[in-house]
């Protein structure tokens, strides 16, 4: 790499730090080096740590994509100890910039730039270039964030899309939702789309049929109504792709997302020819006089492992 322009990439959750070096002219990332969290006190620590492994490069910028807010200069990570100041960062680093985004701003940014070994599509149309686009992601909770083009530059919209309402569409829909409003002041689709929402809704349609929910992991719910194991599980899975369908499609209205629409997180990945062939797609498609205009928006799943790392170097290349 060209050492004049090298920038530092991390991905920080809350068990490991990803680190990568960035040529910020041509956009090559080095090997990645995964740390865990809990060995290192500070952030500073783990990152010094990451640059004497590799070398000690000569790093001027960086972006670190973190599962937390970071709209202000003190960052205090929700699942970690770990808890600093931007700028005391910078200092200490010695660095002529250091960006914090929260991770789904580095997930949407990443997608403009994901090559089809990196997404699969799921229905729709080929993806307008320039276009809006909006990502979702079950995962421990509920991520969402859209991205639009703005003189060559992509801008991430990020917000708390997960916590709006869960709107029912069907009598099994409904079910979950009187099901959950005794447990929940507020049922927001988190509830439902995210690992704890999948035990959640196993256990509502396991009431609605007057059957035992024998399993209280998302990990198990999930094979056995993949592989056809559990009926229960199988149905619990099949109105998963249901809801995602419906949130999907009401994220593509919102923006008018013709770049597409992305699932992104963990759990998806793991049953993308079951997704296939759910109703994922007629209910994303199911917006009544807005049917064909979603019918002209593509859906895909990202398979990329690491597309925090892929968008905090997109965000980095095009601030400096």
């Amino acid at each position: 790499m060209a050492e004049q322009y090298l920038g530092l990439i991390a991905d920080v959750g809350g068990t490991n730090i990803r680190l990568q070096l960035v040529d910020l002219a041509t956009g090559t990332r080095s090997e990645l080096r995964k740390y865990l969290c809990a060995n290192y006190p500070t952030i500073v620590d783990a990152i010094q740590q990451y640059l004497t492994d590799a070398g000690q490069p000569p790093v001027t910028h960086a972006c670190i994509a973190i599962a937390c807010p970071t709209n202000n200069d003190w960052i205090a990570m929700t699942n970690h100890s770990w808890a600093f100041s931007v700028k005391e960062t910078q200092a200490t680093l010695g660095w002529h910039a250091l960006h914090l985004i929260n991770d789904y701003t580095a997930i949407s940014m990443s997608l403009p730039h994901l090559t089809d070994e990196q997404k699969v599509q799921v229905g729709g149309v080929e993806a307008k270039s320039g276009a809006p686009i909006a990502v979702f992601g079950p995962g421990t909770g509920l991520g969402v964030a859209h991205l639009v083009q703005h003189d060559n530059f992509w801008m991430s919209l990020p917000g708390e899309g997960g916590h709006v309402d869960f709107a029912p569409i069907d009598e099994v829909d409904a079910h979950i939702l009187a099901f959950l409003s005794k447990k929940y002041e507020h049922v927001s689709v988190e509830q439902l789309l995210s690992g704890p929402g999948i035990v959640q809704m196993y256990q509502a349609i396991a009431d609605m049929k007057g059957e035992a929910a024998v399993f209280t992991d998302a990990a198990e719910i999930s094979q056995a109504g993949i592989d056809g194991s559990c009926a229960v599980a199988q149905l619990t899975m099949e109105q998963f792709c249901r809801v995602m369908g419906s949130f999907g499609g009401n994220l593509a209205l919102n923006l008018g997302a013709f770049g597409g629409v992305f699932i992104a997180g963990g759990i998806v990945p793991r049953f993308i020819e079951f997704l296939k062939a759910s109703e994922y797609r007629q209910r994303f498609e199911a917006k009544g006089r807005f049917r064909e205009f979603n019918a002209g928006i593509p859906t895909f799943v990202v398979t990329e492992e690491q597309p925090g790392l892929v968008g905090a170097a997109a965000y980095l290349m095009q601030t400096v």
